[in-house]
């Protein structure tokens, strides 16, 4: 037996590089959904202990815990995969949206929807540069002309 693992001395490094790559695969009993879902408020509880140190006006505000959000998503992308789920999934996902309805119910998505002015501000807005520049060139060819005169 001592005589293989002499010939065969590579075998190791791939084994362990074999290992190491399929750290992530899912096992071949497939995904724990039980287990991925007792693990994941983990990750919640986590996130909810750092966001105490976010002022709650300061929620809607993703720079201001943009670190303890990846660190959540991160969380639970490897909870997810240890437990042979792929991430996301629709399990993940609602966990997900959760936390969200938790902290970010508050905060708008709704875009300004820009609107026109009022004609009586938009009319002279339109008609001011098509004036002035009716304006402009006839006194261009105006002073063309004048100038054809005098020489």
């Amino acid at each position: 037996m001592e005589t293989r693992a002499r010939r065969r001395p590579h075998l190791l490094p791939l084994l362990l590089l074999l290992l190491l790559l399929c750290g992530e695969c899912p096992p071949v009993g497939g995904c724990n959904e039980k287990r991925m879902l007792a693990m994941l408020p983990h990750c919640g509880k986590t996130f909810a202990e750092r966001m105490k140190k976010v002022e709650v006006w300061k929620w809607c505000n993703l720079s201001e815990f943009i670190v303890y959000y990846e660190s959540f998503t991160n969380c639970t992308e490897v909870e997810t995969n240890v437990v042979g789920c792929y991430w996301p999934n629709p399990l993940a996902e609602s966990f997900i949206a959760g936390v969200h309805r938790r902290f970010f119910q508050n905060c708008s998505v709704a875009r300004h929807h820009w609107q026109d002015p009022p004609d009586g501000i938009l009319i002279p807005l339109i008609a001011a540069p098509i004036l002035l520049t009716i304006a402009m060139t006839g006194v261009v060819v105006w002073r063309s002309k004048r100038t054809a005169q005098v020489v």
